[in-house]
């Protein structure tokens, strides 16, 4: 039972890392520091995408639902929980392709769109010209 809700943890911790890696520039808007902390974690979720590998949660994962007596499962995280929701068809090279660019798009859009927030705030200070 112990594995089962272990593996039910690291699916949790999995869905929101991706939540994070895609979203997570959002944050940053609010709390700048956290810049260092998401900036690793999207190149992270970016390359797993673009190369093609498997996140180590998954086989972590996997690894807790067989010591719970149940089966694994191939391929990744994405594969297996999030595209049977979203995409009817099963994952392709050029579909992960294109969810890595679009975490690159849409976090680089976020950074520039603070980027210039903070900088007219920053402007629009009474001190700013100090």
């Amino acid at each position: 039972m112990w594995y089962n809700v272990l593996a039910n943890v690291v699916v949790v911790a999995h869905l929101l890392f991706i939540v994070f890696v895609v979203c997570g520039g959002v944050f940053v808007w609010r709390w700048r520091r956290l810049a260092w902390l998401h900036l690793p974690t999207a190149v992270w979720g970016a390359l797993i995408e673009f190369r093609g590998w498997i996140c180590p949660l998954t086989p972590l994962e996997n690894k807790l639902r067989i010591a719970a007596g149940e089966a694994g499962y191939t391929g990744g995280f994405i594969e297996h929980y999030i595209l049977p929701v979203v995409y009817p068809a099963d994952l392709t090279r050029g579909l992960q392709i294109a969810l890595g660019v679009g975490v690159v798009v849409l976090n680089v859009s976020v950074y520039v769109a603070a980027l210039l927030l903070w900088r007219r705030r920053r402007s629009a200070s009474p001190d700013a010209g100090r």
